[in-house]
């Protein structure tokens, strides 16, 4: 294991492999230069499974969203959270400099 830090409440860096990380497991997800949601189980869901309808109003209506949830694939750690029309691709969330960072944090880039 090489050195990590914490990005999000369940991701980490690990510099020296430059691989996003699961931080509750340590497991490798993807290339920290890629979209570590690349990396993740995938689970879409119908919004009604989370916030069933209550007299026929406060529900998210199934045609105009859904909750796209990303989990680690080794230990199952939810990592984040999306809601999308359905049929919407995927919007990447994070972009790092990865080298500013290893050299910010290394003290140079080490590949």
């Amino acid at each position: 294991m090489g050195k990590r830090i914490r990005i999000t409440e369940s991701l980490d860096i690990d510099l020296e492999s430059e691989m996003w990380c699961c931080n509750r497991c340590g497991y490798e997800l993807i290339s920290a230069r890629e979209d570590y949601r690349k990396g993740c189980l995938v689970y879409e869901r119908d919004p009604t499974e989370i916030y069933p309808p209550i007299a026929d109003y406060y529900s998210p209506d199934p045609e105009w969203v859904r909750f796209v949830e990303f989990y680690c694939p080794n230990c199952g750690q939810m990592i984040v959270v999306d809601q999308l029309p359905p049929g919407h691709p995927i919007i990447p969330d994070i972009e790092l400099d990865i080298d500013a960072l290893k050299a910010k944090i290394l003290g140079g880039d080490k590949k």
